[in-house]
């Protein structure tokens, strides 16, 4: 449950294999754009949300899924009324979900990160633009050195900084400025680390400006090398600025629902990627999600050879089966607590 998206990903996953996508559904809720002035998600917001996870957990019976870890990002994490959301979603659906912190949706996503690219990447800087939050990673491991969450999602600043449609120029450099002073808090923390040996990007934000950008279609498939140059998304900003979302939709790779978002997404990006000294991205098809499913996998293993468990020295695990974080009982997801 994501600020943009509620997504469930069906898999053919199994230890020491990579997670096979078998069936994908989804649905735009935007999550971040529901919430009230007291930073609350509507009540018309709970009633689609409760509707979409029983809908989501329908098609999981129908696909035959054994196992579902469900967990939810920064819109409920934030939200004013979280408790009560995830309170009511588990007592309409059944369905107790995992609330994942910052560092959490960081660490997990650098972890599917370096598994995609391997160990041969080196260090890795990890950035990834959800609807609500964005994500920094770093790292030589399987697990980031520093890792951070900043609340720059691009649905959230959308609704927050940039209201007209198209924005004003107001609009625009207020929204670069906040943006750029939130990036620069993080820069030394990251660079007393060194210099990255490969940046990537992850997130359909990334992966939509990656392809206004020239980068290869979906279509080509996943394996395909993909990136996003400083200097290609310097030149596409003030074209997005200047156009309405109807007109963003019409570029391609670019979705109706997104195409609102997307100027602000851009501006996250152009900020890390300059506060950074990062040229060039690579992007990543794995991100979160995945990152979740292979902790799962992890745990597995771990269970079955060792029995108790833990995911860093002295940090223990939820082992499967076992109540979650907030609420989520039966859960299978191990969050990590480093």
């Amino acid at each position: 449950m994501g600020s943009n998206t509620v997504h469930l990903l069906v898999v053919d996953a199994h230890p020491g294999a990579r997670p096979l996508p078998a069936y994908s559904h989804k649905a735009e809720l935007r999550l971040a754009e529901l919430l009230d002035e007291q930073g609350a998600i509507s009540e018309a917001g709970v009633d689609r949300l409760v509707a979409t996870v029983a809908d989501a957990m329908r098609v999981a019976e129908d696909k035959g899924v054994e196992d579902v870890l469900p967990f939810a990002t920064s819109a409920v994490r934030e939200a004013a009324n979280g408790e009560a959301v995830l309170a009511r979603v588990e007592q309409e659906t059944g369905v107790g979900l995992t609330v994942l912190s910052g560092e959490d949706e960081a660490r997990l996503t650098f972890l599917a990160v370096r598994r995609w690219f391997g160990w041969s990447a080196g260090r890795l800087l990890v950035l990834d633009i959800g609807g609500g939050s964005l994500e920094i990673g770093f790292g030589m491991d399987e697990y980031p050195d520093a890792a951070v969450s900043l609340p720059l999602g691009a649905g959230r600043l959308t609704s927050t900084g940039l209201r007209a449609d198209p924005p004003t120029a107001d609009d625009v450099r207020a929204l670069r400025r906040r943006v750029r002073a939130e990036i620069a808090r993080t820069v030394a923390e990251f660079a007393r680390l060194g210099t990255p040996d490969l940046a990537v990007g992850t997130s359909k934000t990334f992966r939509q400006l990656a392809r206004i950008a020239g980068a290869a279609r979906s279509a080509e498939g996943l394996y395909v090398q993909r990136t996003l140059r400083r200097s290609a998304l310097e030149a596409w900003v003030p074209k997005l600025a200047a156009m309405s979302a109807q007109k963003r939709a019409e570029l391609p790779g670019v979705s109706a629902g997104r195409a609102r978002q997307l100027l602000a997404g851009a501006l996250v990006a152009e900020g890390a990627m300059d506060l950074f000294g990062v040229d060039e991205l690579d992007m990543c098809p794995w991100a979160l999600r995945e990152g979740v499913i292979l902790r799962k996998l992890d745990v597995m293993v771990a269970d079955t050879a060792a029995g108790p468990v833990t995911s860093a020295p002295g940090t223990p695990v939820q082992a499967p089966g076992t109540p979650a974080r907030n609420g989520g009982a039966g859960s299978t997801l191990a969050p990590w607590r480093g």
